[in-house]
């Protein structure tokens, strides 16, 4: 078994959101110290009370929740520990808000306010077209010359009923890429 991290599991409002449950049991059954952060969105499709079950640990979704017995915010400390952050399902408009700086809730603001140690992955899922938009694209690129770490999409039939690319990748390979990630 590979050593012990900790993984901050950001999930935004994907329908894949409901495939965190399974990536947050597996990365615990590795060993591995899991926190789930969710958008306000994300908390449409799974409910935090599956991730905090799955992760023995509170989820965070709001800014300004109090810090587990520390003064700090709970979104410092979480950035201030994590040796990864894996973003799973990521959104188009998670994606733009990381590419451009934006800290307007408790996954975004975490992930600028990471240490420089921690890494980064991504993993995708989105309609298509939001995928292959441009302005996705680029920011996709500007994510990558910072060192962040993409997996996916893949193609296949996509939760709006279009075939094509956009679906979240396989759970066992986003575990797999994990593990990898963190060496």
């Amino acid at each position: 078994m590979a050593a012990k991290r900790t993984i901050l599991l950001g999930i935004t409002g994907s329908i894949a959101a409901y495939k965190s449950a399974d990536l947050a049991s597996q990365l615990k059954k590795l060993g591995h110290d899991v926190f789930c952060v969710m958008t306000k969105d994300a908390s449409h499709f799974i409910t935090p009370l599956t991730l905090q079950t799955l992760s023995q640990h509170p989820v965070t979704i709001d800014l300004f929740e109090a810090g587990e017995g520390d003064w700090r915010p709970s979104h410092l400390q979480l950035a201030d520990t994590a040796d990864l952050l894996v973003i799973s399902p990521a959104t188009a408009n998670v994606i733009a808000k990381l590419a451009h700086g934006l800290a307007d809730d408790a996954l975004s603001t975490i992930a600028l306010a990471l240490r420089p140690e921690a890494k980064v992955l991504i993993a995708p899922a989105m309609n298509g077209k939001m995928w292959l938009h441009p302005a996705t694209q680029v920011n996709v690129k500007t994510l990558q010359s910072r060192g962040v770490e993409f997996i996916g999409p893949e193609k296949g039939l996509l939760a709006c009923g279009y075939e094509g690319i956009g679906r979240l990748w396989n759970v066992d390979e986003i575990v797999k890429k994990i593990q990898k990630v963190l060496g």
